[in-house]
């Protein structure tokens, strides 16, 4: 995040969406207020300290607890007491653990640690570590399938995968940080993987050094508040319609959050930033429908949003609106996505290049409105802070790029800006347009940091 810290923009942003004058279009004018962000979005993930529950059975030993658990007319309320409780569980009845402060699970080694096949089961307070390494058997510290499991305040460590819930419905993860292995970052499993979890939310947590946090064949998921840092996918929706990706940071990651054949998602008020390398972007939407992007923060990636064949459908709009845009190589880059795409009232801001299209070609069937562009060099003689000439994005770089792929080596350098800057200033030079804006912003909207 270093280019964050050097743009004091970025540091004193208030927290506000534009409004919209006249005909759809964000005025930089009309400021409406935004709810603030949750604090302590991943200060208090993990165990802490509890108190013994009154009337709960106390387990001194792993033998104990789950001698609790097989019996099926065992207690329903257990309290682990703290130290290190080794062997793997399984749980296959309705039955709420709590570890005291210092409780650990400790596999095998050799499977999952604990294992829920049972509905209204509740595990909280406890670190769990040491699983298997099976990817065919996904070992995990925690796999759980039944409706209504909860699972707050744990810590999970030295595992494949973290938290697994498949046909787990209703199921709720909280305030759960996982850690995955400081190397062999190709052998890592998921952090966090939803498979047929309808109606599922994980919150509150902390998730680094994993591979994906997975929503797949998922209907109404939601991902809240949560960090995700130094992974493949920050999260990646796949036929996971209806779900919802709110007040998350997704931070250094190949890609912020991917999504694919999901249609009715929800993206807002997230942070997606430091997504670099040839493949890194911030955000990815493939093949998706009905897809609402809105007050985020796509910060310092390579490429900031990547739209392919999204929407499929030209009536289920996508909506790319009110979000800030900023310090990306490309800031929006497109391949057979058009018609359906609404980019509204965003502030883009020094990136390299504006648009990029793949394969050539250009954007003009976007509709793009009220934008801010840090690069508009037109006038606001009514004083409207609607730009009264419109923005036309030129790139004689990316065209150049597109008819000589090797030239693509030299993007962002001081060489290809030059010939960006002379194709504006001599019009014998100026390349096809790529995007127009007709009514862009003079003054940046201002939106919720978050």
């Amino acid at each position: 995040m270093r280019a964050l810290g050097s743009s004091a923009w970025l540091l004193g942003a208030a927290l506000a969406l534009p409004g919209t004058a006249p005909g759809g279009i964000p005025a930089a004018a009309e400021v409406a207020p935004v709810s603030s962000v949750a604090s302590g979005t991943s200060d208090d993930a993990g165990p802490r300290h509890v108190e013994a529950r009154p009337g709960a059975a106390w387990a001194r030993s792993s033998d104990e607890l789950r001698a609790m658990i097989a019996d099926p007319s065992g207690p329903r309320v257990i309290d682990l007491a703290p130290g290190v409780h080794r062997g793997d569980v399984t749980v296959k009845r309705p039955v709420s653990i709590r570890g005291m402060a210092g409780a650990v699970l400790e596999g095998s080694g050799t499977a999952t640690v604990l294992t829920i096949d049972a509905a209204d089961v509740t595990v909280e307070n406890v670190t769990l570590r040491r699983s298997g390494h099976r990817h065919t058997a996904e070992d995990a510290g925690i796999k759980a399938s039944g409706d209504r499991v909860r699972i707050a305040d744990v810590a999970v460590e030295d595992t494949l995968f973290g938290i697994s819930l498949a046909a787990c419905r209703a199921c709720e993860v909280e305030r759960a940080r996982i850690t995955g292995p400081a190397d062999d970052a190709e052998m890592r499993g998921d952090g966090v993987k939803l498979w047929e979890a309808h109606g599922s939310r994980v919150s509150r947590s902390v998730i680094d050094r994993s591979r994906d946090l997975v929503v797949w064949y998922t209907r109404r998921a939601r991902l809240e508040g949560n960090v995700v840092r130094g992974g493949r996918y920050g999260a990646h929706f796949m036929f996971a319609h209806d779900g919802t990706a709110e007040r998350n940071r997704f931070e250094g990651n190949v890609v912020g959050v991917f999504v694919m054949y999901s249609a009715r998602v929800a993206l807002r008020r997230n942070l997606l930033s430091g997504a670099r390398g040839a493949a890194g972007m911030g955000l990815g939407l493939k093949d998706s429908d009905a897809v609402t992007v809105e007050g985020n923060w796509i910060v310092a990636n390579t490429a900031g949003a990547y739209l392919d064949n999204t929407p499929r459908n030209p009536d289920d709009a996508v909506f790319v609106r009110g979000n800030v845009i900023a310090l990306n190589d490309v800031a929006l880059r497109l391949h057979s996505s058009e018609k359906g795409l609404h980019v509204l009232g965003n502030d883009v801001r020094s990136n390299g290049r504006t648009v990029e299209v793949d394969g050539g070609g250009g954007a003009l069937g976007v509709d793009a409105r009220g934008n801010h562009f840090t690069e508009y060099e037109g006038y606001d003689l009514d004083g409207d802070a609607i730009g009264d000439v419109p923005h036309e994005v030129k790139a004689l770089s990316s065209e150049l790029g597109d008819r000589r792929p090797a030239l693509k080596f030299f993007a962002g350098t001081a060489a290809m800006g030059l010939v960006d800057a002379v194709s504006r200033a001599v019009p014998v030079f100026a390349s096809q347009k790529v995007l127009v804006d007709p009514a862009p912003l003079t003054r940046p909207p201002v939106v919720e940091a978050p």
